[in-house]
C-alpha cells in the first residue's frame, strides 16, 4: 500500500492546459481546488436555509399559538395570520434535519476538503478522474436544488421527520407533507448518493494510486486518513439508503409492501400486507449511524492539522490516531442498533449493540487524549482556526459523554423520544462538525482565495457562537431528563411541562442570537475574498505541501515539478533546525534521523 505513482511530473505541465473560459473556470471546472470552492459556497447557501428553519421552530416551541411576523413573512400560507401548524413544524423539522446533516455537513465539509486538500497534500496535480470530480458536483447541486424547490410545492415538503419513518413516508395520503414533497425528498436524496459514491471512489483512487515519490501512507497527514476513511465508509454505507429510498419509492408508487403491513386509515383496511416499518428503520440507520462519523472523521482530522500547526508540536500519538480512524470506521459500521432501542428490538440484540455502542468510545477518548497531549506544553497560537479546533474538542468530549448513557439500552429507553437525544447529537455531531468546518475555512482560506480573513471578526464569530451554542444545547440535556418530548411543536397541552417554558424561551434566544452572529462570519468570508489581506505563500509555517504551492492558483497545483516527499507531516520544533517548522519536502540533514511515530 505505501507504492507510490509519481504523476505528470513535468516542468511545462501547467502549459498543456487551454485558455479557460469563464464557464470552465468558474462553473464546468475540472479544477479541484474551483470544485472545493463550489461545494462551499453551495453548502454555505444550504446552511443559511438550514439555520433559518431552526430559529422559525424554535420560536414556534418558546411562543406557541402567538402571531409572528417572521412566520407570516416567510411561510406566507402555511401559518394564517403568523401562527404556525403542527404541519409546517414537523415539515420544517424535517427539511432542516436533512439539509444540515447531508448538504452542509456530510457535502459541505467533505466535500469542501476532500476535494481541495486530497491532490495538495498527496503531491498530486488533480484528482484521479476531474471529470467525474464535476459531476459529483452538479450531482450535488442538483439535489439542493431539488430539496429547496420541494419547499415550494402546494401540499408541502416531506414532513416525516429527517429520518422519514413509513407509514408516513410511504403512504401518499397520510398527510400533505407525504405527497409530492416526499417524492421530491427521495429523489433528491437518490441524486445526492450518487454524488457521494462517485466522490468517494475519487478521493479513494487518488490517495492510494496518486502519491508523490516519498509520500508513504505513513507519511500522510492526518486529514488525509480521515477523508480516505471518511470516502470508504461512505462507499460502504450509502448504497444501503439508496436500497432503502427506492424500495420506499416503489411502496409509494408501485404497490409494493416492503415497509407496511396492517394499515387502517379512517377505519378503512389498505391492501398492504407483509412488510415491516421496522426493515426500513434497519437500512436507514445502517447508513445513519456510519453518517455520524462520515460528518466528524473529516472534522477530526481538519483539527488534528490545526493543533499540530498552531500548538508548533507534532501531533501526539501519530500512529494510535491512524489506529483510532480506523477503529472507528469499523465499529461505526456495526453499532447502528442503538438507534432502535424503543423499537421493540430483542433485548439480547440490545445487549450485543449497547457492547459495541461503549466499544467505540474507547478509539474516540484515544482521539481526544492525543488532541489534548498536543496542546500540553505547546507554544500555542491562538488564532480563530485554532479556537474552533479547541472548541471541537469541548462540544465532541460533552456531547460523547452522553453517549455513554444513550448507547446502554437500559438508560436510553427512558430519555430516548426527549431533549437530551437532541441535546446529544446536537453537541457531539452537529456543532462539533461545524467547529471543525469552521477551523478548516478559517485555516485554509488563504489556499483557497489567496487573501486572509479578519482575525477580530473571527475572534468575534467564535466567541458568540461558543457561548450560544452551549446555551442552546446544555439546557437541553436537563429538560430531557425532566421528560419533555422532542417532535411536539407545542407544550402548552400538558401542565406537567408549563415549569420548564422558561426554560424553552432561553434555548431559544440563544438560538436565535447564535444564528445571527453567522451574519459576522458571512461578511468576514465574502468581503475577504475581495478585500482581504493579501496571503503569503505558507502564513501559518506549516509542514505540508499545499504550502508549497503558488498563492496564485495554477491548474496542476505546481508550476515546475512535484516536490519529493522526505519526512512525515508533523516536523515542529524539531531539534537541530533553525526554524520550528521543517517542511516535508526539505531533505534529512546528514545524521538526522526521521521521527519515531
Amino acid at each position: 500500500m505505501s507504492a507510490t505513482i509519481e504523476t505528470h511530473d513535468h516542468e511545462d505541465h501547467a502549459e498543456h492546459h487551454h485558455k479557460e473560459t469563464f464557464i470552465t473556470k468558474y462553473i464546468f471546472s475540472l479544477d479541484h481546488k474551483m470544485i472545493a470552492k463550489q461545494y462551499l459556497i453551495t453548502g454555505t447557501l444550504m446552511g443559511i436555509i438550514g439555520i433559518l428553519m431552526s430559529i422559525m421552530f424554535r420560536m414556534q416551541i418558546a411562543w406557541p399559538s402567538e402571531p409572528n411576523v417572521l412566520f407570516e413573512a416567510l411561510l406566507g400560507k402555511w401559518a394564517p395570520d403568523g401562527v404556525m401548524s403542527a404541519d409546517v413544524y414537523l415539515a420544517l423539522v424535517t427539511i432542516h434535519g436533512t439539509i444540515m446533516v447531508f448538504f452542509v455537513l456530510t457535502a459541505g465539509l467533505s466535500g469542501t476538503f476532500s476535494n481541495l486538500l486530497i491532490p495538495l497534500q498527496i503531491g498530486a496535480r488533480d484528482m484521479a478522474s476531474g471529470f467525474l470530480n464535476m459531476v459529483s458536483y452538479w450531482l450535488f447541486f442538483i439535489s439542493c436544488v431539488i430539496m429547496v424547490g420541494s419547499l415550494f410545492v402546494e401540499a408541502g415538503p416531506a414532513a416525516a421527520g429527517w429520518t422519514i419513518y413509513p407509514p408516513l413516508s410511504a403512504l401518499p395520503m397520510a398527510s400533505g407533507g407525504s405527497g409530492l414533497g416526499m417524492t421530491l425528498w427521495l429523489v433528491s436524496m437518490a441524486i445526492f448518493i450518487a454524488s457521494s459514491l462517485i466522490g468517494a471512489l475519487n478521493y479513494i483512487v487518488t490517495v492510494i494510486n496518486m502519491r508523490t515519490k516519498g509520500m508513504s501512507m505513513t507519511r500522510l497527514p492526518l486529514t488525509i486518513w480521515a477523508f480516505f476513511v471518511t470516502a470508504v465508509i461512505g462507499v460502504v454505507s450509502f448504497p444501503v439508503l439508496l436500497s432503502a429510498a427506492l424500495l420506499l419509492i416503489m411502496d409509494r408508487s408501485f404497490g409494493t409492501s416492503f415497509f407496511l403491513s396492517d394499515i387502517f386509515i379512517q377505519g378503512e383496511v389498505l391492501h398492504y400486507q407483509g412488510g415491516s416499518p421496522v426493515l426500513f428503520e434497519h437500512l436507514f440507520w445502517f447508513l445513519g449511524h456510519p453518517e455520524v462519523y462520515i460528518v466528524i472523521l473529516p472534522a477530526m482530522g481538519l483539527v488534528s492539522e490545526i493543533m499540530a500547526t498552531n500548538s508548533r508540536k507534532p501531533i501526539f500519538g501519530y500512529r494510535a490516531m491512524i489506529a483510532s480512524i480506523l477503529a472507528i470506521a469499523f465499529l461505526s459500521t456495526i453499532v447502528w442498533g442503538h438507534h432502535m432501542f424503543v423499537s421493540g428490538m430483542n433485548p439480547f440484540l440490545g445487549s450485543v449493540f449497547t457492547f459495541t455502542t461503549l466499544l467505540i468510545a474507547i478509539p474516540s477518548a484515544v482521539k481526544a487524549f492525543n488532541w489534548i497531549t498536543t496542546l500540553w506544553k505547546g507554544n500555542l497560537q491562538m488564532n480563530p482556526a485554532m479556537l474552533f479546533s479547541i472548541g471541537f474538542v469541548s462540544t465532541f468530549i460533552t456531547g460523547g459523554l452522553t453517549g455513554i448513557i444513550l448507547g446502554d439500552s437500559a438508560l436510553d429507553i427512558n430519555v430516548h423520544d426527549t431533549y437530551f437525544v437532541i441535546a446529544h447529537f446536537h453537541l457531539v455531531m452537529g456543532i462539533s462538525a461545524l467547529y471543525g468546518m469552521f477551523a478548516g475555512i478559517y485555516h485554509w482560506y488563504p489556499k483557497m482565495f489567496g487573501r486572509m480573513m479578519n482575525k477580530n471578526l473571527g475572534y468575534i464569530h467564535f466567541w458568540i457562537t461558543a457561548i450560544c451554542a452551549y446555551g442552546v444545547f446544555f439546557p437541553m440535556h436537563f429538560i430531557g431528563m425532566a421528560g419533555l418530548p422532542r417532535r411536539y411543536y407545542t407544550n402548552s397541552s400538558f401542565p406537567l411541562f408549563d415549569d420548564l417554558t422558561n426554560t424553552n424561551v432561553v434555548i431559544t434566544i440563544f438560538a436565535i442570537i447564535g444564528g445571527i452572529a453567522q451574519i459576522i462570519y458571512l461578511y468576514n468570508f465574502f468581503v475577504s475574498i475581495f478585500y482581504g489581506k493579501k496571503a503569503e505563500q505558507n502564513p501559518w509555517r506549516s509542514t505540508t505541501l499545499e504550502w508549497t504551492t503558488p498563492v496564485e492558483h495554477v491548474h496542476g497545483n505546481w508550476p515546475g515539478g512535484i516536490p519529493h516527499v522526505y519526512r512525515w507531516s508533523y516536523d515542529y520544533s524539531k531539534p537541530g533546525h533553525d526554524v520550528d517548522f521543517v517542511p516535508q519536502n526539505i531533505p534529512l540533514m546528514e545524521g538526522e534521523e526521521e521521527l519515531q511515530h
